[in-house]
């Protein structure tokens, strides 16, 4: 019996070579799967807050000047940086500056980056090289007194560590005429180490703040948390269990003292964000916001996922 006739086919693909093929393709699959489900990734809205030309959306007080006036060029635009410099001085004499961003906001995502310069200007105080910081539910620029110093607000303070080579660390918390809630108790130290590191020189630093109202406050420094706390509200003017009555007056607080004592232990729920200028220059950039308040509404064209204070009023159907 003759043997039964087999017949051989030559293929390019070999068993190996298919294997990878479907590999290949499973890979490629998964890509498109994932950039056609990334055109659904919601967008975040980010409001600039410095547009990096001009001081166009703020408005300037220092300690014994008309509002808006910009004493000596103390805040000025170079190379897409809000600098504030005191070039045109020849002594500090307290002219203690504040930069108020034209809107309140209530919750909310801070993000922005600094970086220290230069040296401080003759008559700041030894406590005032490489710090400033940011104020956060803050007062108006405009409902400042004439001769005060600093707005009653919660301040996101920026140090930078010194020629000692010692720990100093930033995005602290600074009270004045505040006071907060470490844990479960409300504390009146002036101001409240964070856990950061120390940022020596001239780099730039970037750091952000999650203000949640009245809620809480969270700072951020290049991605880590380093200090967190509840409840932000108006200090006591007068001593208390909690409080000695040192830094109304020390601080250069508003006179109107009474008023103020009022509103002692009310809880701040919104405000003004202000840049310090205290006498070290500083230079900020990529001053950005998240608002966090807006149309919870799910049947809303705006409707955001990540809102977290629901504003009915804003919904666009």
């Amino acid at each position: 019996m003759s043997k039964p006739l087999t017949f051989k086919f030559k293929t390019k693909y070999q068993p190996t070579s298919i294997l990878a093929l479907i590999i290949i393709l499973c890979v490629w699959s998964c890509k498109f799967d994932k950039k056609a489900e990334n055109k659904f990734v919601e967008k975040e809205d980010w409001i600039a807050l410095f547009n990096g030309k001009d001081l166009t959306g703020w408005d300037i007080k220092i300690t014994g000047l008309d509002i808006n006036d910009n004493y000596k060029e103390t805040f000025v635009v170079e190379d897409s940086m809000l600098r504030i410099t005191y070039d045109n001085y020849e002594n500090f004499e307290d002219k203690f500056g504040h930069l108020y961003y034209k809107t309140p906001f209530s919750y909310y995502k801070l993000s922005f980056d600094y970086r220290f310069t230069g040296n401080q200007i003759p008559g700041g105080s030894h406590w005032n090289v490489r710090n400033s910081g940011v104020m956060l539910h803050s007062q108006s620029a405009a409902s400042n007194e004439y001769n005060q110093n600093f707005p009653v607000s919660v301040e996101f303070q920026l140090l930078g560590g010194l020629n000692d080579n010692k720990e100093r660390t930033t995005a602290n918390v600074c009270t004045p005429g505040t006071a907060v809630v470490m844990g479960d108790t409300l504390n009146y130290k002036h101001c409240i180490s964070s856990n950061s590191k120390t940022y020596f020189g001239d780099q730039w630093v970037h750091a952000e703040a999650i203000v949640m109202g009245g809620e809480s406050m969270t700072f951020i420094v290049e991605k880590d948390t380093v200090l967190s706390f509840k409840l932000p509200q108006v200090g006591a003017t007068e001593p208390n269990k909690q409080y000695k009555g040192e830094n109304w007056d020390k601080w250069g607080m508003p006179k109107t003292k009474e008023a103020w004592s009022k509103k002692a232990g009310e809880v701040i729920t919104e405000g003004y964000i202000a840049l310090q200028a205290e006498s070290h220059p500083i230079d900020f950039k990529n001053i950005n916001l998240l608002d966090l308040c807006g149309c919870m509404d799910k049947k809303a064209k705006n409707y955001k996922s990540y809102y977290v204070k629901n504003k009915p009023e804003t919904c666009i159907y």
